[in-house]
């Protein structure tokens, strides 16, 4: 009697330490304080910002707005009246689901052009490796060409372009915009090992 106790307080305990493992999914307040109005620059608002699916972005403006989800095509001519979908509620919330790029406009005529709009590429949750750091070059040649190979070899459209010296900072998440969640994969672990305690005890 004592080990099927012993055994359901481990399920107890494990299944309760399930349900609070942090899902790193952020709330994006598009333009920050501004929200979402002409006169802000968007894509310096994503700039240095990783979006990743299970993400979300939350507009916030005056219903003289819109917020239209667009083709890429309609995001670069600023074409209105094709959206995918649209909302002018004044708070819209977009659940970032899946990798790619999406692409908002106000669908107010002239908005866009000045300057309402946003591009997101959403990345997937797994994070990326990140390349090794080149090793200290000790004389000018091996510097020049270093610059010079660097500069004639293509840059891809997943390469942001920096003009000053790259450092690795890591930034801690908000607190206040982590969602909780059980993770899947410790759920049925935990169950399993769970399992596992009781037929043995």
């Amino acid at each position: 009697m004592a080990s099927s106790s012993v055994g359901m307080a481990c399920l107890l305990l494990v299944s309760l330490s399930c349900m609070v493992v942090p899902s790193l999914a952020k709330v994006y307040t598009v333009g920050d304080a501004s929200g979402w109005t002409t006169g802000v620059d968007y894509s310096t608002w994503t700039s240095g910002k990783t979006f990743k699916v299970g993400d979300s972005l939350v507009f916030n403006y005056p219903t003289s707005h819109t917020v239209d989800e667009v083709s890429k095509s309609d995001y670069s001519t600023c074409t209105v009246g094709n959206a995918i979908t649209t909302d002018n509620s004044g708070a819209t919330t977009v659940a970032l689901k899946k990798a790619g790029t999406r692409y908002f406009i106000c669908g107010v005529v002239g908005h866009c052009g000045n300057g309402m709009k946003l591009a997101v590429k959403v990345e997937s949750g797994l994070a990326p490796v990140p390349a090794p750091a080149p090793a200290p070059s000790k004389s000018k040649s091996s510097a020049k060409s270093t610059s010079s190979s660097s500069a004639s070899s293509p840059i891809s459209s997943d390469t942001p372009l920096t003009t000053t010296p790259s450092t690795t900072t890591t930034k801690t998440p908000d607190s206040s915009s982590w969602t909780w969640s059980v993770s899947p994969v410790m759920a049925v672990v935990t169950t399993w090992v769970a399992l596992f305690l009781m037929v043995i005890s």
